[in-house]
């Protein structure tokens, strides 16, 4: 056993001794984040390839693997809340599952691991909003088919989303619409958002979006987008909803 462990740290010492620069940055960092030696590279830089615009060049980038690691994040999530909350009915482990694997989430998670450093060509062109958390998708992708699901699992619960991570976002709010809609069909209550553009002065377009209650209109907000709009609303509603409602405590699901 000793001499096996000697010969693979052998060989592994040869192998970064041929490794480009920037491989050799690759594989270090990924060292660090993921508590494993990688074992085939290939992987971990179509992970961290954009698409290219260039009919020269290969078009391998992240998106594949981002979709493969999309579905294995959830199945990891969805079984580690199914043995963790064993009292949980059927809505609170999908509310919980959606504050784990929701766009936000993931950006930050992202974001916190510096994923964008990892780029095999730095470019001038802005990125995406959510290349963050594409990328996370992405390198969860290339460590399944790197590793394989149970060394894949026990990476992402010990090194990339703990169980204290996780429990953080247990009272954390991801959606305030999602929670006043579900308060208002509790309450049997009639919840409507009204959004419209708006040209502002700058000639510039907004999206304003109104709340309404009922016949009273309780909330408003401008965004650049409707999406945002409607959410930011939902937010301010929301505040005015739980002085008189105690929304949080009604919204309870175990």
């Amino acid at each position: 056993m000793e001499l096996q462990k000697y010969f693979s740290k052998f060989l592994l010492k040869q192998r970064k001794r041929k490794l480009t620069e920037r491989d050799y940055f690759l594989c270090t960092e990924l060292h660090k984040m993921l508590g494993a030696e990688v074992q085939n590279l290939a992987l971990y830089r179509e992970a961290f390839s954009l698409k290219s615009s260039s009919k020269n060049q290969s078009n391998s980038n992240y998106e594949r693997l981002e979709f493969l690691g999309d579905s294995v994040l959830g199945t990891v999530i969805s079984c580690h809340l199914f043995q963790t909350y064993p009292q949980a009915n059927e809505g609170y482990l999908t509310q919980m599952k959606s504050k784990i694997v929701n766009r936000k989430n993931l950006n930050k998670l992202g974001e916190d691991l510096k994923l964008t450093d990892l780029l095999q060509k730095q470019t001038s062109v802005a990125l995406g909003e959510n290349i963050s958390g594409n990328l996370f998708e992405a390198l969860i992708g290339a460590v399944y088919l790197d590793f394989q699901y149970d060394t894949c699992r026990k990476i992402i619960l010990e090194k990339l989303l703990t169980p204290t991570e996780i429990n953080k976002l247990e009272n954390k709010i991801v959606s305030y619409k999602g929670l006043i809609l579900e308060w208002s069909q509790k309450k049997k209550v009639n919840i409507k958002y009204e959004t419209c553009e708006e040209i502002q002065a700058n000639k510039t377009i907004v999206f304003r979006c109104h709340v309404w209650l009922g016949d009273e209109k309780i909330a408003n907000a401008t965004e650049t987008s409707k999406k945002k709009a409607e959410e930011k609303a939902a937010q301010r509603a929301f505040y005015i909803l739980n002085k008189k409602e105690n929304i949080l405590g009604n919204s309870k699901t175990l």
